[in-house]
């Protein structure tokens, strides 16, 4: 079967977290005798700031990593629907693409019955942005798959679509698993985060559950990210955390494993507006088999066991206890962990996913024998010896 899917990008996950759960799907995708065909803007905004800040040397060190993936860039003015699409069976649009290429792809699917077409949203512009979706023109895409319920109905309820369908973002497990043996010397650290500072748009969350509880509790901690203002380093000194820069999100495993805990903090409107969606960083930290706290979100749709994968703090101070008791009872932190990585394994890998998707195309028409694997080998030379650096061969800023 022939997959041909348009991202904002596969080779940059600098702002740009989509990138992750891709490389994994077009992974697995490959790994099952599938063809993958990705295609991205060529002038895309996160490779251009990924140039801008570290030059090409993330771009040849991704291409060591995944030998197996690339991607075809694209001048939309120029772009050949009816070469890009050609033999495709699947094409799946993400939300991020400028408007032009979604109307464009949708009127070719609409002179056209030879492939499925669907549209991926993962992100909160259903609520923030929502005049920009509504005029977007889904009537001859097949369906829309949504990272969570709450987008889902939205889709539903607007009749935005004809058909939409949960989809959550995943671990990659052939990447994100524990890289830390019980014959390793202790963590070199108590506390990491890896996410970006960005909009206002959870500022008081990291705060109070990240900021404070790393100054009170005194702990040695640092972040990882992009897009922090002035103010947000300076918060970030005051705390006395050490802030990593950009990390490649294939980095993250050595980076878990050189520390006792994380913590998730959702940004608002997944917290208030949009419940039960997890950020991928969520899914990939319990891949890792490190210790997560996190700060109040709703998981209504019962993807975890709150208690069992992750201890859940509902305020500032719950937090440095929760804290607190992970790194006095190194067994009770075990034990958490472990569970943490088991529900992964169980219901939430890139594999999980790419089984759903295959059923999707299933009930919207595709032929079994088409979508019936065919294993083989990907080259997947992310460097997890235990020889490799445990920090990225990319320079990072100190504060």
């Amino acid at each position: 079967m022939k997959f041909v899917l348009f991202y904002h990008s596969l080779v940059s996950d600098w702002n740009h977290g989509n990138a992750h759960f891709l490389r994994g799907i077009a992974t697995e995708l490959l790994a099952r005798g599938h063809a993958v065909e990705i295609f991205e803007p060529a002038d895309g905004w996160s490779l251009e700031n990924l140039r801008a800040d570290h030059g090409e040397a993330p771009v040849r060190e991704f291409h060591a990593a995944y030998p197996g993936l690339g991607s075809r860039f694209y001048d939309l003015n120029t772009l050949d629907l009816e070469e890009a699409l050609d033999g495709a069976d699947v094409v799946i649009v993400h939300e991020w693409n400028a408007p032009e290429l979604v109307w464009r792809i949708g009127g070719h699917r609409a002179r056209s019955s030879d492939y499925r077409l669907l549209f991926h949203d993962t992100h909160h512009r259903s609520v923030s942005d929502r005049q920009a979706l509504a005029r977007l023109d889904l009537s001859a895409y097949d369906g829309v798959l949504a990272f969570g319920a709450a987008i889902q109905d939205i889709y539903r309820r607007l009749g935005w679509a004809r058909r939409a369908w949960i989809w959550h973002e995943a671990a990659d497990t052939r990447v994100f698993r524990p890289l830390r043996e019980e014959s390793d010397p202790e963590p070199i650290g108590d506390l990491v985060w890896i996410g970006n500072w960005g909009d206002d748009e959870r500022t008081e969350e990291l705060h109070e559950f990240l900021l404070e509880p790393v100054r009170t509790l005194r702990l040695n901690a640092s972040i990882y990210g992009v897009r922090y203002s002035i103010s947000a380093l300076q918060a970030l000194e005051h705390a006395g955390i050490t802030y990593g820069g950009w990390l490649p999100n294939y980095r993250a495993p050595w980076i878990f494993a050189r520390f006792r805990a994380t913590v998730h903090v959702p940004r608002r409107l997944y917290r208030r507006v949009l419940p039960g969606i997890p950020t991928i960083r969520m899914f990939e930290a319990l891949a890792c088999g490190i210790p997560l706290v996190c700060a109040p979100w709703e998981d209504s749709e019962g993807l975890f066991q709150p208690g069992c994968d992750f201890l859940v703090a509902r305020d500032g101070e719950m937090m440095q206890r929760c804290l607190s008791a992970l790194f006095q009872d190194p067994d009770m932190a075990h034990t958490l962990a472990a569970h943490g990585r088991q529900t992964i394994l169980a219901h939430h890998t890139c594999a999980h996913r790419v089984d759903e998707l295959l059923a999707i195309c299933r009930e919207r028409g595709a032929e079994d024998a088409l979508l019936a694997p065919r294993q083989r080998t990907i080259g997947l030379h992310v460097r997890t010896d235990r020889s490799a650096p445990a920090e990225p061969t990319i320079s990072h800023q100190q504060v």
